[in-house]
C-alpha cells in the first residue's frame, strides 16, 4: 500500500471522525482527504513530476500534515526539515536532494530565502500563515487548498516515499531514503505491538522531522486514530491539561521529557486517567526512570524500545518484562530479525559484545547518492538478493535472546587499557540521588588514554563532584569511575530533544580552555 492510501481508507472509513487537533484546529479524516488532495492538484498544476522531491520546512501544524499527504498524493517524495535548522544547513539540504518544491511557514520565509539565495531547484515555493508579502515567485497556502481538482493517481509501493536526513552530528546531513513499501511495513509492526485501534488519541509533541514524531502522524491516519498535535513539551502542565480534555490514550516521550516529568512537584498518581500507553525511543530510559514512571503513571503500559532513522524501529520490550529485564531493549519488532554479530560479521554467543544487524522490510534503500556511506551500512544478508543493517551500535543478548544496548562504536572510552561504554556509567549515575540527567565521555589523557568524565544536572542542590564519585566508587568498577564530574543547568540536546554527547564533551572542552 501506498502510504497516501492510509488517508483515503481512513477517510473511507471514518470521514466525519475527528483526525487531527492542532490547537484550535479540529479537522475530519475527511477535511484532511479532500485539502491534501486539493493541494496535491495544485503541486501537479506547477510542474510537480512523480518523484520530484518537495521540502516541508514546518512545525508541527495542521499544514505540514496536510502537506505530507499533498506530496504523496502528487506522486512526489516529501523531505520533512526540522524548523529550527539554520540556513546553510538548508540550503545543504536543498541543494543534495535537488527539491523542486517547498512548503513552509510565514515566519520562516527569511531563512528560505537565505537558503535560497544559493543555487539550489527549487521552483516551487508555498508558504502558510500570514505574511504582508511573498518571496518572488512563492504563492500562498491557503489559496493552493482552496481549489476543487482532484490529483492524478500514479506510482506504486516501491517507489521513493521519503527523504528524512540524519542529524548530521559526525558530519554533513545524510538522507535516508524509504519507500512506501518500507513505511507501511514499519507501521504495520509498531501499531501491531502497540494494539492500537481507532479508539486511540495520540499526544504528538515531538518533532515531525524527527522520524518518532513523523511516524505519530503516519500510525494514526493509518489504524483511523485521533492525533493531538502540539508544537513542543516546554510548558509540561498546559500539555497535561490539553492530554486530560482530549482524553489522550498514547503518549510519546524520549528520555529529556520523562526526567522533566519526573521534577514536576504537582505530578500524582492518575492526573491522567484515559493513558493506556507510553513509549520510549531515541535513547534508553534508565531503570531508575522506568520504576518512577510506572509509579507516577500505574495502570498505564510502558514500551521501552529502540531504533534509528535508517529503519525506523528495531526492538520493543514487552512490557511483561520490565520488572524481569530492565536495562533491556527488548527483541525484534514484528517482521523482523535482530541480531549481534561481531567485527568478521558472524553471530555471537549471548553475553558478547557486538554490533546489532536487522533485518526486514523497513530497512531503508540507502543514503541520498552516498553510495560509500551506504555501503559502510548496508551489507549482503542470508539470501543473495537482499542487504541487512548494520547500526553501528553495540548490543549484547542475554540467554534468551533479550538485546541490551551497550553503547555506539564511535562513543567507547578506551582508559587504562579497558574498554567502557558510557551507557553503564550513565546508568550507575542516574541512580545517585539527586540526579536528574547525566551525560559522560571520555577526555584524552597522557597517562589513562582517555579519562572519564560525567557532566550532570542536579535537581538536589546539595549534590556535589565527591557524592557522585562515591557513588560510582560503590556501584562500579573502579577503571569505570569518572575522574571528575561537573555540574550543568541543562544538557546540550539535538533538534529532536536527545541528549548530545558530542556536543557536551566540547561545551565542556570550550569552558576548560576559557578558564585556563
Amino acid at each position: 500500500m501506498r502510504v497516501e492510501n492510509f488517508l483515503r481508507c481512513s477517510a473511507r472509513r471514518w470521514g466525519d471522525k475527528v483526525a487531527l487537533v492542532a490547537g484550535d484546529i479540529r479537522l475530519s479524516f475527511g477535511d484532511l482527504d479532500a485539502l491534501s488532495d486539493h493541494l496535491a492538484a495544485d503541486l501537479q498544476n506547477k510542474g510537480l513530476q512523480p518523484g520530484d522531491r518537495t521540502m516541508i520546512f514546518m512545525d508541527n501544524c495542521w499544514e505540514a500534515v496536510v502537506s505530507i499527504f499533498a506530496v504523496l498524493k502528487a506522486g512526489g517524495v516529501f523531505s520533512p526539515v526540522n524548523p529550527s535548522t539554520k540556513a546553510d544547513k538548508l540550503a545543504f539540504v536543498l541543494r543534495n536532494c535537488r527539491a523542486r518544491a517547498v512548503i513552509t511557514q510565514a515566519r520562516l520565509a527569511g531563512v528560505l530565502d537565505q537558503a535560497l539565495a544559493e543555487k539550489t531547484n527549487v521552483e516551487v515555493a508555498i508558504i502558510s500563515g500570514d505574511s504582508a508579502s511573498l518571496p518572488p515567485g512563492a504563492s500562498r497556502f491557503c489559496d493552493s487548498i482552496a481549489g476543487l481538482a482532484q490529483p492524478v493517481a500514479s506510482g506504486i509501493d516501491m517507489d521513493l516515499a521519503m527523504l528524512i536526513y540524519t542529524s548530521g552530528s559526525t558530519g554533513r546531513p545524510k538522507g535516508v531514503m524509504m519507500t512506501h513499501r518500507n513505511i507501511e511495513a514499519a507501521a504495520t509492526s509498531i501499531t501491531t505491538y502497540l494494539k492500537n485501534t481507532p479508539d486511540d488519541v495520540i499526544l504528538n509533541v515531538l518533532p515531525i522531522a524527527f522520524d518518532y514524531g513523523l511516524y505519530q502522524i503516519l500510525m494514526a491516519m493509518k489504524v483511523g486514530a485521533t492525533l493531538v498535535l502540539e508544537k513542543s513539551f516546554a510548558f509540561p502542565q498546559a500539555i497535561f491539561d490539553v492530554m486530560r480534555r482530549e482524553k489522550v490514550t498514547g503518549f510519546p516521550l524520549v528520555p529529556t521529557m520523562a526526567a522533566l516529568i519526573l521534577n514536576l512537584r504537582d505530578m500524582h498518581p492518575g492526573s491522567l486517567p484515559a493513558l493506556r500507553y507510553i513509549t520510549n525511543t531515541a535513547a534508553a530510559l534508565p531503570t531508575e526512570h522506568i520504576e518512577r514512571l510506572r509509579k507516577l503513571f500505574p495502570g498505564v503500559t510502558l514500551f521501552s524500545m529502540y531504533g534509528l532513522t535508517e529503519c525506523k524501529r528495531c526492538t520493543w520490550l514487552p512490557p511483561s518484562q520490565l520488572d524481569v529485564r530492565p536495562g533491556s531493549v527488548g527483541i525484534a519488532i514484528p517482521n523482523t530479525q535482530a541480531y549481534v554479530v561481531d567485527d568478521q560479521g558472524r553471530k555471537v554467543a549471548h553475553g558478547i559484545i557486538g554490533e546489532l544487524v536487522i533485518r526486514g522490510p523497513h530497512v531503508m534503500q540507502g543514503y541520498w547518492e552516498n553510495e560509500e556511506a551506504t555501503a559502510k551500512v548496508l551489507r549482503p544478508g542470508p539470501n543473495p538478493w537482499e542487504r541487512v543493517l548494520y547500526t553501528g551500535d553495540l548490543f549484547r543478548t542475554d540467554v534468551d535472546g533479550f538485546l541490551y544496548f551497550v553503547g555506539r562504536k564511535d562513543d567507547i572510552i578506551k582508559t587504562r587499557g579497558e574498554k567502557v561504554a558510557p551507557k553503564e556509567v550513565e546508568a550507575a549515575i542516574h541512580a545517585c540521588p539527586g540526579v536528574a540527567e547525566v551525560v559522560v565521555f571520555g577526555r584524552q589523557d597522557p597517562i589513562l588514554g582517555e579519562a572519564i568524565h560525567a557532566v550532570v544536572v542536579a535537581c538536589d542542590p546539595a549534590l556535589d563532584e565527591q557524592a557522585v564519585i562515591r557513588h560510582c566508587q560503590k556501584n562500579l568498577e573502579d577503571f569505570m569511575v569518572p575522574r571528575s564530574v561537573s555540574f550543568r543547568a541543562a544538557l546540550p540536546k539535538t533538534d529532536t530533544g536527545k541528549v548530545s554527547r558530542r556536543l557536551a564533551a566540547e561545551e565542556f572542552e570550550h569552558s576548560t580552555e576559557a578558564a585556563e
